[in-house]
């Protein structure tokens, strides 16, 4: 019963993290600066596991680049999709671990997944983009994943812990 509710659960955060994008405009530059496509991922690790939250990651930013044409497909939302993918595996496995799970917890599993997830990103850009004759710089590792990212990070971190705290009381009210 618990896999048919986390296939459900991976189905919303899939479409939510199509549809979040749009409260954008689908303007690239602000949606790099506000990182829509990511809360539904670490959501989806936080609650449903680290194999439903690599899955969710890796398949957003490619849905999302095939149905609606962003991200560009080659190399940024390949790159997005192990970053992603990163994202919803790593903080899936950290948090899963702790027994207590409370707002600490929480930012210990997204901030060490947001650093995870931003390495797994420069790797897969480097990569990707020598295969099209570019080079990836460390300026443009800088500004990828720090300098144009700080509102969504600040949001992430704000927003993440506020949802899974209220979670995990309405978990106790229930119980």
């Amino acid at each position: 019963m618990k896999s048919i509710k986390n296939i459900g659960l991976s189905a919303m955060f899939i479409a939510i993290g199509l549809i979040l994008p749009f409260f954008t405009g689908q303007i690239q530059k602000i949606g790099n600066m506000l990182l829509p496509m990511h809360i539904p991922v670490f959501l989806c690790g936080l609650i449903c596991g680290w194999k439903f939250g690599a899955v969710v990651g890796f398949v957003v930013p490619l849905m999302r680049s095939v149905i609606f044409g962003m991200p560009i497909l080659m190399p940024n939302a390949l790159a997005m999709a192990f970053e992603l993918m990163t994202y919803g595996l790593v903080i899936g496995l950290i948090y899963g671990r702790f027994k207590k799970k409370n707002i600490f917890k929480t930012y210990i599993a997204l901030v060490i997944s947001m650093f995870a997830g931003r390495v797994v990103w420069a790797v897969a850009e480097l990569v990707l983009l020598g295969i099209i004759g570019n080079r990836f710089t460390a300026q443009m590792f800088i500004a990828g994943a720090f300098l144009n990212a700080i509102p969504g990070i600040i949001l992430q971190l704000i927003l993440i812990p506020m949802i899974m705290h209220r979670i995990n009381i309405e978990k106790v009210k229930v119980d």
